[in-house]
């Protein structure tokens, strides 16, 4: 198996690991990522039962033996999580963008977990099925890149204080994250788009998120957007390994 194939399966399991261990540290869901209403029957259960999922699926995508129904697990699990609590959000207010930034962001995490089935679900992996993956990250990138544009004193504030021009930065890597999603959409070399906003959401999450942990007065808030943006990079670097490995075949193909 490739050796990126490889770094983006072990990323994908750390991403879940995060979540499971932040999900039973605190007895609940991630926040605004995992919107399950508070209101729900057995609502703590629950989200001890899925942080229990996640750590348990986040092991066994690092034991070769557990990948393949590890693969298959996640791709139902995320897919659950992104019908039941984003899409109905869209659906409610689809004029605010920031019902569409959590669906991308989500869909992200989907579109990797679907690379991961195709790569390790033991299935027909043809160039199709990787197509339909790449269509769905490079969908989930435009409406991440928009919410840069939709709200850029937020997206400001999030911009590490020694970097100048902190509008410049929004405004460059909102128009990137489109562009990327573009590029994977119509196929403008594909496989460097999706490694490019791999690696800019590694660096995004290394940047914002990993200082907010280190803060003396870290909680949970922090705790949980350090492990969600890893898991959407995750989700990002399966979907890379996808895309690249789906252009690598094409170019492998007899004219």
């Amino acid at each position: 198996m490739d050796g990126y194939q490889r770094a983006a399966r072990v990323i994908f399991a750390i991403g879940l690991i995060a979540m499971g261990v932040v999900g039973l540290v605190y007895g609940d869901f991630a926040m605004q990522w995992q919107p399950v209403p508070a209101g729900i029957p057995w609502h703590t259960g629950l989200a001890y039962l899925c942080a229990a999922i996640e750590l348990v699926l986040g092991v066994a995508f690092l034991i070769p033996g557990s990948v393949c129904i590890a693969s298959r697990a996640a791709l139902v699990y995320v897919a659950l999580w992104w019908v039941l609590l984003k899409i109905p959000g869209v659906v409610q207010a689809p004029r605010v963008e920031a019902s569409w930034l959590g669906l991308g962001e989500i869909a992200v995490i989907l579109a990797g977990a679907w690379t991961l089935f195709l790569l390790y679900g033991r299935v027909a992996r043809d160039a199709v099925n990787l197509r339909l993956a790449a269509i769905l990250f490079g969908l989930a990138l435009i409406p991440i890149g928009l919410s840069h544009i939709f709200y850029p004193t937020e997206t400001a504030s999030l911009v590490p204080a020694w970097l100048p021009f902190h509008r410049g930065w929004v405004y460059f890597t909102g128009a990137a994250q489109v562009a990327a999603g573009l590029g994977v959409l119509f196929s403008v070399v594909p496989a460097l788009a999706a490694t490019l906003e791999a690696t800019a959401l590694t660096i995004f999450t290394i940047l914002v998120w990993v200082p907010g942990v280190l803060h003396p007065n870290a909680g949970r808030p922090q705790w949980t957007a350090l492990v969600m943006s890893t898991m959407i990079t995750a989700g990002a670097w399966a979907a890379a390994a996808g895309i690249t490995l789906g252009h690598r075949d094409q170019r492998a193909e007899p004219a």
